[in-house]
């Protein structure tokens, strides 16, 4: 079949572009470079900043002896009593129930913390699975001062260097409490998820 002088002359065109190709206009919007501005202060204060502004409520301990001790005491404060953590490092300090719906609150780690949105990083390669942090009333998170990036795609590149070819089924970035504003546009925290997120962040490790 005869292609059209008409035709032809497009063709010609098609094949003229591919063998020269346009710059694009705007070479940096291909995500080979972050948007975002290099941290210019402590990982640790910009993660507080914007934790707290989220309604998170963040405390920092030297070491793990004054992280066991703020727990201890911020559950006697608010009167729990039912305190849920499969952490093998932490559930013979604090557990005392394996009833995960009926809990005051439950305790877990994280993979990372993203100091520019004050996001905690979970997966279901972590010993609290994937639930514990969202159907407790109350999430305590404890968290290392090493743990802490800079952006979101900072802890996605440590997880895949992390679990290489095992990757978790689920990788999941925490902002805060729970919240919608699908009801008549006011903002609601607490109803798919926790009403209060606690981070209490460890400087060293003894």
């Amino acid at each position: 079949m005869a292609i059209s002088p008409a035709k032809e002359n497009i063709l010609k065109k098609i094949r003229k572009a591919l063998s020269n190709p346009v710059p694009l206009p705007f070479p940096n919007s291909e995500g080979a470079h972050s948007v975002y501005h290099a941290a210019t202060e402590e990982l640790e204060v910009i993660f507080a900043e914007e934790f707290i502004k989220l309604q998170g409520k963040f405390a920092y301990c030297a070491t793990e002896a004054e992280l066991i001790q703020q727990i201890q005491l911020l559950i006697a404060e608010q009167k729990w009593e039912k305190i849920f953590c499969k952490e093998t490092k932490w559930n013979n300090h604090f557990s005392n129930t394996t009833d995960l719906p009926g809990c005051d609150a439950a305790i877990t780690a994280c993979e990372y913390l993203v100091a520019r949105t004050g996001s905690i990083v979970m997966s279901t390669a972590q010993e609290s699975g994937r639930t514990v942090s969202v159907y407790a009333p109350v999430h305590i998170c404890i968290a290392y001062v090493s743990q802490l990036v800079y952006d979101i795609k900072d802890g996605l590149q440590l997880i895949k260097e992390k679990y290489a070819n095992k990757m978790p089924s689920l990788i999941t970035f925490a902002t805060g409490p729970s919240r919608t504003a699908d009801i008549e546009k006011t903002l609601v925290t607490g109803v798919h998820g926790p009403k209060e997120v606690y981070l209490f962040l460890v400087e060293h490790i003894f």
